[in-house]
């Protein structure tokens, strides 16, 4: 395992803990070249308040099982606030490793694909097996953490 990827996941279990979800925290971590392009946690919008806020889990509240109606949410994904932050700053991701807690799910996986990220490292599954499709035929290279050593 390169020390480096060690580096920059336990980044993203650390940034993991910023989150305002009570379900669960996820962290990702968007490098190019060994520089961080920009980072991510699951949580609420800006205007919009958290689970946390909230003092309760929309998705416990309607029994929602994990991997499924990702829509029925107050959170943002990690990889879709990274993502997000990115095109805010304008930054180009094109050819970077994503470094995240969680496998991406498939509304991650599209949004990924399109951000011309090119790797993506995991420590954890998800109970999506799409996603996992969708980026394999779209080339893109995913490795669960563990694997590495």
């Amino acid at each position: 395992m390169d020390k480096w990827d060690e580096r920059f996941m336990e980044l993203a279990k650390h940034i993991a803990t910023w989150s305002s979800c009570l379900r669960g925290q996820v962290g990702a971590v968007i490098v190019k070249d060994k520089r961080i392009m920009t980072t991510g946690y699951n949580g609420a919008p800006v205007g919009v308040k958290s689970c946390v806020e909230r003092g309760e889990c929309l998705r416990n509240k309607l029994d929602i099982k994990s991997g499924t109606h990702a829509e029925l949410c107050y959170a943002a994904h990690a990889e879709q606030n990274a993502i997000i932050q990115a095109a805010k700053e304008g930054i180009s991701l094109k050819g970077c490793t994503l470094y995240c807690t969680k496998r991406p799910c498939v509304i991650c996986a599209k949004m990924i694909i399109n951000a011309g990220i090119k790797r993506i490292i995991f420590f954890d599954d998800y109970p999506d097996e799409f996603s996992m499709e969708i980026l394999k035929e779209a080339g893109v290279e995913i490795v669960k953490y563990q694997d590495l050593k």
